[in-house]
């Protein structure tokens, strides 16, 4: 054999042997992305959420539990309020019953190890969307539910209308929250000395506010307003005419596990888009004889999407029929139906001014 011919061999032996080491390499596979691996919420098993859920026959819902409108457990165990009406829409979504849900409490220091270890499938419990909370933390969020911004109640005898009167002065905030780190923000950015007492839940902190241990409490608005109905003189409380935050609310699932997410986030989308086409608790049967193409494929009297999404063609009706669509759902918790009056602002449709917006469900 001459030198080529030697060489052209010695080069296919070691091409060869390249190639064997790195086909029984292990790091050349798949590997999951950097927000953590979702196996443990899948059951360990690798399988999907939704196929667990459905297995299960019912929805484990983390909700906060002590904030009137978005998740309050009255004396009889019943719950209600925003968040919860999104706990039933994904129920009836994916069983066609909005009571296939079991609501677990969780205060914000333990609400994403819940999440991240299968003890619950979805948090719907006034949850920020950060993107550490993205990324870092393993979250994947759902659209938006409801658009906010950290504010400041004080007493209305306080004298203290605006954050520098807070200066040598205690504030109560809830621990492990992005209120704590935007408090820390706000007073840093106006050179502002103020006590921060913390609270690993938020009953504990409001306790501490009536009794007069800190002279301001922050949290998001809606969250204020809403607890300050349950205070023993609500009237006695004010908020200062400050936004110290952007505060995105919605639900969230774990990472990696996209048969989830997309059940979750289609749902949610489907009251946002219901409103929008004028279906709602109401009408939802009767207009399952209509002609608009659009209505037909959101009912699922025509096309196929809830198929793709692991679910029965008339999920979004189911969901509707359930709970009502986005504005039903604000307003009878939130709105005009409720005890708190709160106008929609940002949280009407994107064709009334607000930041309401779903992609077609097409």
């Amino acid at each position: 054999m001459n030198k080529f011919g030697s060489l052209l061999v010695a080069t296919l032996l070691l091409v060869a042997s390249l190639t064997a080491c790195e086909s029984s390499n292990p790091t050349n596979t798949a590997t999951t992305s950097s927000g953590g691996d979702s196996t443990a919420a899948k059951g360990g098993t690798g399988q999907s959420r939704l196929d667990i859920v459905k297995q299960r026959g019912k929805l484990i819902c983390g909700v906060d539990g002590k904030i009137p409108g978005f998740s309050f457990v009255n004396e009889s165990g019943q719950y209600s309020g925003l968040d919860v009406d999104i706990c039933k829409a994904v129920a009836a979504a994916v069983f066609g019953d909005p009571n296939a849900v079991e609501y677990r409490n969780l205060d914000s220091t333990e609400r994403f190890e819940a999440l991240k270890s299968g003890e619950v499938d979805i948090l719907s419990r006034n949850t920020t969307w950060t993107i550490s909370r993205d990324t870092s933390v393993g979250l994947e969020f759902a659209p938006t539910t409801f658009y906010d911004g950290q504010g400041m109640m004080v007493a209305k005898d306080s004298g203290i209308t605006k954050l520098e009167d807070l200066a040598g002065k205690a504030i109560c905030v809830e621990a492990g929250t992005t209120t704590e780190l935007n408090l820390t923000d706000a007073l840093r950015q106006r050179n502002i000395k103020a006590e921060t007492v913390t609270f690993q839940q938020s009953d504990p902190a409001y306790a501490a506010y009536v009794e007069g241990r800190c002279q301001g409490m922050t949290s998001d608005k809606s969250q204020l307003v809403a607890r300050r109905s349950t205070l023993p003189n609500p009237d006695d409380h004010v908020l200062l005419d400050v936004t110290m935050s952007k505060e995105p609310l919605g639900p969230v699932t774990v990472n990696n596990d996209s048969a989830w997410f997309d059940v979750v986030k289609w749902t949610t989308y489907a009251l946002i888009e219901a409103e929008e086409l004028g279906i709602n608790q109401g009408n939802v049967d009767q207009l399952k004889t209509s002609e608009n193409p659009n209505i037909k494929r959101f009912l699922g009297t025509e096309g196929d999407l809830g198929k793709g999404a692991g679910l029965s063609n008339d999920f979004a009706a189911n969901a509707v029929k359930a709970v009502g669509n986005y504005g039903e759902v604000y307003e009878r918790n939130l709105g005009q139906g409720s005890q708190f009056k709160l106008p929609r602002g940002q949280n009407a449709l994107w064709t009334n001014g607000g930041l309401m917006y779903s992609p077609p469900l097409r």
